[in-house]
């Protein structure tokens, strides 16, 4: 059992969580553009994306030969099936696209995030199963992860405001995102990496380092402006103290939050006191009224083709701007999947919410509703779970995954013949004990030494 407990695979655990960060920090830094030279962000996204799924794969390999048993279960079915089935009616669209080169890279690009998650998250399984001294948790990988990447705007706004800072609102308005990333989707991202630093909170774990992740969050949030990713912090917040046990905690926390209102009303909500903006939602509502009212009717059983809203790159009409996205993920699949993709997207959404809700394990409820919570917001105003590749859609499929999967402690005869095969005489026994306590703890290892 040296294979697995030995010091050398300590050092080797150590080490792995810093590549598993590393990885998931690039796989996310790979949707952002990073250079205003086009060939450049592309050549960067595609070498980022792919790179970092062949990693994970090969990390995944490793720990199976290091004697990792790779025992797996999958404990709903709908949430994966349907979503399998979204892509499939995406990939057979391209028969009927208005554009199939978009469309395919748009699939190709989904396709591939999702075999990444696929791999990550057996990963997050394994070490939770066999290495769990190692705290290697899927929140707390995720929380650095995005921390990394906050860093980079919060030290470049300060370095290079002109790069990191997108003016809007006729040039008054100053949001943190600049030309890398839509300052909605960098608020959207500070609010995960908050939910993920208030599992580890929650669990005690850290906390000190978290804390500071989470005042990081909020302040690049602020910063970002965003209403959406601003609503969902406070959603995501609420819930979370209202799980602690500390009533001084809850109260100070609440009564902060309830004084935040008006400053958060005036600046951020109602910036410039343009109330008629946030009545329209930006401009949203007539576009999306246009959308539904003459550009469905002309495809509305299986839309324009995968991420296509219409017949042209852009759909525009007489009353609202020309826009190549719907900014709501589910009129999105309406208008390029038709009422026979939105179907399949809701039903898949409900089922995955259902999962979660049915699911025993109360931590694996927190990772769902304080991942999930801010990306669906996100997605009734921007590209969302299932618009235009983002890593939106990443954490999605992760989620999706992460209630899928379980690890199968009922060891099949091949898995119990790998286990003798690396001396470990207890191969019998190696089912109970995993039921009993989740790893194969020194102990045991000692008495079958």
């Amino acid at each position: 059992m040296q294979q697995l407990y030995g010091h050398n695979t300590d050092r080797f655990i150590k080490a792995l969580g810093f590549w598993l960060v590393l990885i998931l920090a690039i796989k996310i830094a790979g949707f952002f553009t990073w250079s205003e030279n086009v060939a450049i962000t592309r050549v960067f996204k595609v070498i980022s994306r792919i790179s970092m799924t062949v990693a994970i794969y090969w990390i995944y390999e490793m720990l199976k030969a290091r004697g990792n048993i790779a025992s797996f279960k999958s404990t709903h079915f709908f949430p994966v099936f349907l979503y399998f089935g979204y892509l499939l009616l995406g990939l057979t669209s391209m028969l009927w696209t208005s554009d199939v080169g978009v469309s395919a890279l748009q699939w190709i690009m989904d396709f591939e995030s999702f075999v990444f998650c696929w791999y990550f998250v057996r990963v997050a399984l394994l070490l939770d199963v066999f290495h769990q001294h190692q705290k290697l948790y899927l929140s707390k990988m995720m929380a650095i992860a995005i921390m990394l990447i906050m860093l980079i705007f919060l030290i470049g706004v300060i370095v290079n405001p002109d790069d990191f800072y997108r003016l809007t609102h006729g040039g008054e308005e100053a949001r943190l995102g600049g030309f890398f990333m839509n300052p909605n989707e960098l608020g959207m991202l500070a609010c995960v990496g908050i939910s993920c630093s208030y599992i580890e909170i929650y669990e005690k774990r850290n906390r000190a380092m978290h804390f500071t992740f989470v005042l990081l969050n909020v302040i690049a949030l602020v910063m970002t402006g965003s209403r959406s990713s601003t609503i969902g912090f406070f959603l995501i917040t609420t819930y979370f103290i209202m799980q602690s046990d500390n009533a001084k905690m809850k109260l100070l926390v609440n009564m902060g939050m309830f004084l935040a209102i008006p400053v958060v009303l005036q600046t951020i909500i109602f910036k410039q006191g343009d109330i008629e903006e946030v009545m329209s939602m930006t401009g949203r509502l007539p576009f999306w009224t246009a959308l539904l009212n003459e550009g469905l009717p002309k495809e509305p059983l299986l839309g324009f083709g995968f991420m296509r809203i219409a017949y042209r790159d852009f759909f525009q009409s007489v009353h609202t701007y020309a826009g190549q996205m719907t900014h709501n993920t589910f009129i999105q699949v309406l208008m390029n999947l038709g009422f026979v993709g939105l179907t399949i997207v809701l039903t898949q959404v409900s089922t995955t919410v259902r999962a979660f809700i049915k699911d025993g394990d109360k931590i694996r409820k927190f990772t769902f509703l304080g991942i999930f919570i801010p990306i669906l917001i996100n997605s009734f105003t921007e590209f969302g779970i299932f618009g235009e590749t983002n890593y939106g859609i990443l954490f999605y499929q992760i989620l999706i995954i992460y209630i899928t999967l379980e690890y199968n402690f009922k060891l099949d005869r091949y898995n119990l013949k790998t286990l003798e095969l690396r001396n470990a005489s207890i191969p019998l026994r190696f089912s109970e004990q995993l039921k009993k306590n989740a790893v194969l703890n020194h102990s045991l290892h000692t008495k079958t030494a």
